[in-house]
């Protein structure tokens, strides 16, 4: 039953997330796609701060070696993204139009501004991490990776519109072809999902660590890249706004994995 819903999880998260993407990229929903940003950081820090931390610090490992996962993720996570602006940074000048509202730093993929492959191997390697995530999350409660996977789902969304768009122009402006070659590189979520299963199924003691690590990559990409982004929009009928989805994003969390979390233990 878990990897079933492993399965399901990982492909909704990164098959699903593209497709929504694609809907708010090209559809008649793209007036809205700011708001996925507040959306995405409510249901990030939710996830991290209601779900993740509090299951991982309930396992009875150590607080203080779960303390210094969570500081070590957040360092490494900041070291990646200093990394990847270093290598990519001579490329931003050079974004396609209307890229750049949207496109953004994101943990493990960095500024997607550049080649079609480059987009490609990025978002690739960032969907399979995705996807053991998620896995450890289901691993320890079938609630808790829902939330985990509704997460990765939500925040995705925004930084794939740029990766479409990315796509699209290397691509001769065909919707399809980037659509597919997305969409490709998003179902990886589901070979790290059967990856974290293996893993987990093996050393379960890890998981309390990998939980951790999950909720640092999600409080990382809500407090570095995605809120501040939101200062951008002042005035107060924005403002507002902002603070609705913000509180959406962590009511979707709560919706999901709060009825019988209890039980799940």
């Amino acid at each position: 039953m878990n990897l079933m819903a492993i399965l399901i999880g990982t492909l909704a998260a990164g098959v699903g997330s593209v497709w929504v993407a694609a809907v708010l990229s090209w559809g008649v929903l793209a007036r809205y796609t700011q708001h996925m940003l507040s959306l995405a950081a409510g249901a990030l820090l939710a996830t991290a701060f209601m779900r993740l931390l509090p299951e991982a610090f309930e396992s009875g490992a150590a607080a203080h070696a779960l303390s210094t996962t969570l500081l070590a993720g957040l360092v490494f996570f900041f070291l990646l993204d200093k990394a990847e602006l270093w290598h990519h940074g001579h490329e931003h000048h050079h974004a396609p139009a209307g890229l750049h509202g949207h496109g953004h730093v994101h943990a493990g993929g960095g500024h997607r501004h550049g080649g079609s492959w480059a987009v490609l191997l990025g978002d690739g390697v960032h969907c399979f991490g995705d996807g053991v995530l998620i896995a450890s999350a289901f691993m320890a409660g079938m609630q808790l990776g829902a939330a985990a996977a509704l997460a990765v789902l939500v925040h995705e969304v925004p930084h794939h519109i740029g990766d479409l768009t990315v796509l699209r122009s290397g691509s001769g402006g065909s919707r399809r072809v980037a659509l597919l070659k997305v969409s490709l590189a998003g179902a990886l979520t589901a070979l790290g999902g059967l990856a974290g299963y293996a893993l987990i199924g093996q050393f379960t003691h890890w998981l309390p660590y990998l939980l951790v690590l999950a909720a640092s990559s999600f409080i990382y990409v809500a407090l570095a890249d995605l809120i501040p982004q939101l200062h951008r929009r002042l005035n107060a009928r924005e403002t507002a706004a902002q603070v609705l989805w913000l509180a959406v994003g962590l009511g979707l969390v709560a919706l999901v994995g709060g009825l019988g979390l209890a039980h799940a233990h």
